[in-house]
């Protein structure tokens, strides 16, 4: 396990405009430091949460995604966001993993929002996707997942006979309203100290066009639950750096996962 050094970028989204947001994302990612590898942006970072994929979505192969592409082989960093894409006749808020290579890797929403209409609009993905970066291990997942801790559920070592836990960073990329945003605080370290993980939540602020306010609270949770950094109502981006001895620390001190219930979702 090498060094793996974050840059989350908490902001504004320009309502349901593509250009402005991808303009503004650009300017932004020029302040990111040179040894960031993953730079990390919001759910639907391009568009805003909007429950009008007909008029916003785009293909793997559309401008958006070419875009993350364009960047990430410019500035040789891993961007990851999620965006609304279509994919034979379906609607995904889907996050990018898009590599300094041009390789992508994604991941479908799983629990769509029905309070906000998103599971009349969009379908729902099905599969867990864990990507790899210098030795460390990343689940990805998108906002209203983090409320179902069974689906961020580490799976016992034991299972797979695999020598420790499945993943070893937690990463969720939201528009979590100001309203619910006790919520959102308590369930990222939640997720932390059950799963014996880095927990990172990117959240956006300020109002999106339903006149829903966002206060970001973005935040970087050790495996303890210790709150290393939360961002509110202000525009940041903060880069930190992993330090996996604090992972294994916590892991070894508290070898509790072993003792987890074992069943597994795939």
């Amino acid at each position: 396990m090498q060094a793996l050094t974050l840059s989350l970028i908490q902001t504004e989204l320009h309502w349901e405009n593509r250009d402005a947001n991808l303009d503004m994302f650009r300017q932004l990612m020029d302040q990111v430091p040179a040894n960031a590898h993953v730079i990390v942006l919001p759910e639907m970072f391009s568009t805003g949460f909007s429950m009008d994929p007909q008029k916003l979505a785009e293909p793997m192969d559309g401008y958006t995604v070419s875009w993350m592409k364009q960047e990430a082989m410019q500035r040789r960093k891993i961007i990851a966001g999620s965006i609304i894409i279509e994919e034979e006749g379906h609607f995904y808020n889907r996050l990018i993993w898009m590599q300094p290579n041009g390789v992508a890797y994604h991941y479908d929403k799983k629990h769509l929002f029905g309070f906000a209409g998103e599971d009349a609009f969009y379908t729902a993905g099905s599969n867990k996707v864990i990507v790899q970066v210098n030795g460390w291990k990343i689940n990805l997942q998108i906002c209203y997942d983090l409320r179902f801790p069974v689906w961020a559920r580490q799976n016992p070592p034991n299972v797979h006979q695999e020598e420790g836990p499945s993943y070893d960073v937690l990463l969720y990329v939201a528009n979590w309203p100001e309203r619910r945003i006790k919520a959102w605080d308590t369930l990222l370290a939640a997720r932390a100290i059950e799963n014996q993980c880095f927990v990172v939540g990117v959240n956006r602020i300020g109002s999106d066009g339903n006149d829903i306010y966002h206060n970001g609270s973005s935040s970087l949770i050790d495996p303890w639950g210790e709150v290393l950094w939360n961002c509110t109502d202000r525009q940041e981006i903060f880069t930190y750096t992993l330090d996996k001895e604090a992972l294994l620390s916590a892991r070894t001190r508290l070898p509790f996962l072993k003792d987890s219930d074992s069943f597994i979702i795939l």
